[in-house]
């Protein structure tokens, strides 16, 4: 079998295509964010952010959703809208499940809403270019 060289910045042990990047979290777009560090996700539908964070900042949950987990299992969890800012974008509302204690993942619709894909090698977030049908 044929041994493809490990890319310099992926440290051993480390999983391709699991990586944390900084993630400001608001309640508004006029408040300053509060930045975390998250694991970026892309089997998550929606970012996970700690209830005890979001309602600190003042978001409070829009509704409950009962959201499949990667075990098979379901878990109901409270459901809202928060203001996120990745990379230095401008700041977005995002939908955000009211997670557990530390528990910190930018979901795909974060990433969709950004315009941001993953290159899981070199482990970081990358602009997309949004493809639009000509009318």
């Amino acid at each position: 079998m044929m041994q493809v060289p490990r890319k310099k910045n992926l440290k051993k042990g480390q999983e391709v295509g699991v990586f944390d990047v900084p993630l400001g979290v608001a309640g508004s777009p006029n408040d300053d964010p509060v930045v975390v560090s998250a694991t970026v996700d892309t089997g998550a539908i929606h970012s996970v952010i700690p209830a005890s964070l979001l309602a600190q900042l003042g978001v409070q949950p829009a509704d409950r959703f009962l959201y499949g987990l990667a075990d098979g299992s379901e878990v109901e969890y409270d459901y809202g809208m928060a203001c996120l800012t990745l990379q230095g974008f401008p700041s977005f509302y995002c939908p955000v499940i009211f997670g557990t204690e530390n528990q910190f993942l930018v979901g795909a619709t974060t990433l969709e809403i950004f315009n941001l894909m993953v290159d899981p090698v070199d482990g970081a977030l990358i602009r997309r270019v949004p493809r639009a049908r000509p009318f």
